[in-house]
């Protein structure tokens, strides 16, 4: 037989013991008073204790934990755990009791617990914003906002918010933010073209100036007087004989 079989033989063999060790029931030495002996008897499963012991000619029998109480793992007591007590206030059930796992409370809501306490989460003032939110076993962590944040609220949710990019938005910035407060933008008067009001101003007067030529009889005036934005008035002067 060559190396390479026999040593995939010996793993396969070790294989097959090591599931058959993962699949049998862990096992736990008692000494039998009738025969004077030390057994190795199987423990029970998680929800049941060892109702009676094993023997030289029987295993062990288990029973299901009563109401109320519970064995989380395999073990060879000979009663289940009591659950816990109803949960304390500004508590919660989380998890409830059953035969395999005890009753777990944790603290309402916004608050963690802390040396058997249901304490408050920490609020981030302004300024600062939360890191880490808090949760039934831990409070808040907060931190200052770093450079091109802010946060202008206290509380124990809210993270550090991005400045308004004011050039994103066609805007230029008129205040700049801090870490307290968002930056303030405004028309970008730069990029906007000069217009002229509705009255005659020295916009219009060179627009027109341009637009009529010098050559044109007087009668340009009254062409720009009806070019002009507003309502015409007409006025009648009468000459008194």
């Amino acid at each position: 037989m060559n190396k390479f079989l026999c040593c995939t033989l010996v793993l396969l063999d070790i294989s097959v013991k090591w599931t058959f060790q993962d699949d049998s029931p862990p096992k736990y030495l008692h000494y039998d008073p009738e025969t004077s002996r030390q057994l190795l008897c199987d423990q029970c499963p998680p929800g049941s204790y060892v109702k009676r012991h094993c023997s030289a000619s029987s295993p062990t029998q288990c029973a299901p934990c009563p109401a109320q109480y519970y064995a989380d793992e395999w073990n060879s007591n000979e009663e289940c755990q009591y659950c816990s007590t109803v949960c304390k206030e500004l508590q919660l059930v989380r998890q409830e009791c059953s035969s395999t796992q005890n009753r777990v409370c944790e603290c309402v809501p916004g608050r963690y617990l802390e040396l058997e306490f249901c304490l408050r989460h920490t609020e981030c003032p302004p300024g600062s914003g939360v890191a880490q939110a808090g949760t039934p076993e831990s409070d808040t962590v907060c931190e200052r906002c770093p450079e091109g944040f802010f946060s202008n609220e206290t509380s124990s949710k809210a993270a550090c918010l991005k400045h308004t990019n004011c050039s994103a938005l066609g805007f230029k910035i008129a205040l700049k933010g801090n870490e307290v407060r968002d930056n303030i933008c405004q028309e970008n008067t730069d990029t906007t073209p000069q217009k002229c009001g509705i009255d005659v101003t020295l916009c219009e007067e060179a627009m027109f100036r341009f637009a009529v030529p010098t050559h044109v009889t007087p009668n340009w005036l009254n062409i720009l007087a009806d070019s002009l934005p507003g309502t015409k008035i007409s006025v009648i002067v009468k000459t008194v004989s």
